[in-house]
């Protein structure tokens, strides 16, 4: 993550300018700032913070909590009775799986240098998180404010742990468990860590000071050579990230990532057996009722968190988590109680659900007021979607993964970009280079901005949608991907575990 000595020419350049020998910063302990140093006017000093540790470390647990148990209840509750065992091995196991692939690989291919591919993928100079250790940190999004590079990895990881978790709900009934554990291996390796790397890797504002400042030295000094590595520097970034995308907590990443798989795989899986002949109502809401509120309680980790910081930022996030969930809880339920005559407990919680993916990506950027807006459009939205489209489709997206996840993501990506905006309350576009060693707010330009967003969610349902579908063909070729028929109307539970969720 960390690239502050990449440039030692330049830094002997700036020495030789201002009469100064840098004295590079060493990593921080984990409880105070280890050193300072200078580069041309620009001075830094590292420093760990014990309550953004302690903070972040809440924050990782919260997210491992929407996942185990919030998410496997939330779904467990929504499939029938003969299947809720399957869908709680099935979010368990995927959780599993990738926390011990994060740790040998993922948290590499995610956040490292990647050479000639570094705007799409790391490399492996972290895998089996080599060079790792109690002093190594890495930066937040403030000019001398770093992590412990072991808080941000765990942190990190529960995100890497959920996505995949969250694709099985579009095919829940009816996947082999060998094809659904070889999907998600392959998924989070050729899908998931690269999005991350591309929406996310970025050298971090004390990087970008630096190198700005040695741009400024070697371009006053007439040192063309240098003040163009400089700039290549500045440049190597996830893609993403150098056009201007914003994407605060997984909007992208996340959310549009797992829809766009879910969407696909429920295509290619097909319908469940007696689809729009037998009944599949949820055998259990008050489990599903009890998933969704602590998604919600762990969501304040998933984007708050995504600060990796306590500060104002953290603040807003916060609140935002709050204003936009509620509004689109009760946008859903008025929705479907004026145009389908009643409103069910179902229909409020998964307007919950489309609230907090919705603020996702805008959490950090958005006001309060905005964020309101936000989650009203996106239950409406969401259920409009869940309700009518989805149907006139035919589409068996067994738990609306797409119409909640994907949709819901993608009307708060695009979103993001006009709620940044300072005049509607906004928190404005971080600048780290007008000013280096400062964070600035840049001035808003709604096309600049919004066409980021737009490239993003186009770039994220391509990358996703297509990339998935190869997967799944692969492990079709190998696997198959549906169980038979007779497992099917069985169900998952005894079939495929030897198991009953409830035995009575």
């Amino acid at each position: 993550m960390t690239r502050l000595t990449k440039l030692s020419g330049l830094s002997a350049l700036a020495a030789s300018i201002f009469g100064l020998m840098p004295a590079w910063a060493q990593e921080a302990t984990t409880e105070t700032a280890a050193a300072a140093g200078t580069i041309g006017p620009y001075v830094y000093e590292k420093a760990v913070d014990k309550g953004d540790v302690a903070w972040m470390s809440i924050a990782t647990v919260l997210v491992l909590l929407m996942t185990i148990p919030g998410l496997a209840l939330f779904y467990g509750g929504l499939v029938r009775t003969k299947n809720m065992l399957s869908m709680l091995t099935q979010v368990f196991a995927i959780a599993a799986v990738v926390c011990i692939i994060w740790v040998c690989y993922g948290y590499s291919l995610a956040f490292s240098y990647g050479g000639s591919w570094d705007a799409y993928v790391g490399g492996f100079s972290k895998a089996f998180l080599a060079g790792v250790d109690l002093t190594t940190t890495v930066p937040t999004f403030t000019n001398g404010i770093w992590l412990p590079e072991y808080t941000f990895i765990a942190f990190q990881m529960t995100f890497a742990m959920i996505t995949p978790a969250l694709i099985v709900g579009a095919f829940a009934e009816r996947i082999k468990f060998p094809a659904l554990l070889t999907f998600s291996i392959l998924w989070v390796t050729f899908i998931y860590f690269p999005m991350a790397h591309m929406v996310w890797w970025w050298g971090g504002p004390d990087f970008l000071a630096e190198q700005q400042t040695l741009k400024l030295i070697a371009e006053a000094a007439g040192d063309t050579a240098g003040a163009e590595a400089a700039a290549a520097n500045l440049a190597a970034n996830g893609l993403l990230w150098n056009w201007g995308a914003l994407d605060f907590a997984g909007g992208t990443v996340v959310h549009i990532n797992a829809g766009m798989a879910g969407l696909v795989g429920a295509i290619m899986l097909g319908r469940r057996v007696g689809y729009g002949k037998d009944s599949m109502a949820p055998h259990s809401l008050t489990m599903t009722m009890i998933g969704g509120a602590l998604l919600w309680v762990g969501w304040f980790g998933f984007n708050a968190g995504s600060n990796l910081e306590s500060n104002s930022i953290t603040s807003l996030a916060i609140m935002n988590t709050f204003v936009a969930t509620a509004a689109a809880g009760i946008a859903w339920m008025f929705a479907e109680w004026a145009l389908k005559g009643k409103p069910s407990l179902l229909g409020l919680v998964s307007g919950v659900v489309a609230g907090l993916v919705a603020v996702t990506p805008a959490s950090g950027f958005a006001g309060p007021m905005g964020s309101l807006v936000l989650g009203l459009v996106a239950g409406v939205g969401c259920f409009l979607f869940v309700a009518y489209v989805k149907n006139a489709f035919n589409l068996d997206d067994s738990l609306d993964v797409f119409g909640i996840h994907g949709l819901g993501g993608i009307i708060g990506a695009l979103a993001t970009g006009i709620l940044v905006n300072p005049a509607l309350g906004g928190a404005g576009i971080p600048d780290y280079l007008s000013q280096p060693g400062t964070l600035q707010v840049a001035e808003y330009a709604f096309g600049t901005a919004f066409t980021a967003q737009v490239k993003a969610v186009v770039f994220t349902v391509l990358f996703s949608g297509i990339g998935s579908f190869i997967l799944f063909y692969i492990v079709k070729l190998i696997f198959g991907l549906r169980v038979k028929e007779e497992v099917e109307r069985e169900g998952l539970d005894l079939a495929e575990h030897g198991e009953r969720a409830y035995n009575y």
